[in-house]
């Protein structure tokens, strides 16, 4: 079994015992959580593609972030500039962002065209669902 390319996050300790018994330990990250800016690993998509359901205000969100005034790569282009570790993700990996946002909202509507927009989109927690 080979892991899947597009899950690249890895975690892992080490200890620093050059001072003996006063060693502390160090968490590493070797921040791969985005994965390959060329590799869309479409299987974490399973649990959305297989259940196919989405909330209406996570729907929302996710269309807002495809319209070009909104683009989720100049959003999160705009907000990485505040971290003092800039550039925290390459430009391919920004535009990859816009690219699986597109796949996301595609599997959304094959969905609604299989089971009906009633069957896919929950209502909010608190929201009465007015179409019923």
């Amino acid at each position: 079994v080979f892991p899947s390319p597009g899950n690249m996050d890895r975690h892992h300790y080490e200890m620093f015992t050059k001072f003996g018994d006063d060693g502390f330990l160090i968490h590493l990250d070797n921040a791969r959580g985005f994965g390959r800016h060329s590799h869309d690993e479409i299987s974490i998509l399973s649990p959305l593609s297989q259940c196919c359901m989405i909330k209406r205000k996570t729907l929302l969100h996710l269309e807002l972030l495809a319209q070009a005034d909104y683009k989720l790569s100049d959003v999160m282009r705009e907000s990485l500039l505040e971290d003092r570790l800039t550039p925290v993700l390459t430009e391919p990996h920004l535009l990859a962002l816009d690219r699986r946002l597109q796949i996301i909202l595609r599997t959304v509507e094959r969905c609604i065209e299989v089971h009906g927009e009633q069957s896919v989109i929950a209502p909010d927690p608190g929201q009465a669902n007015l179409t019923n």
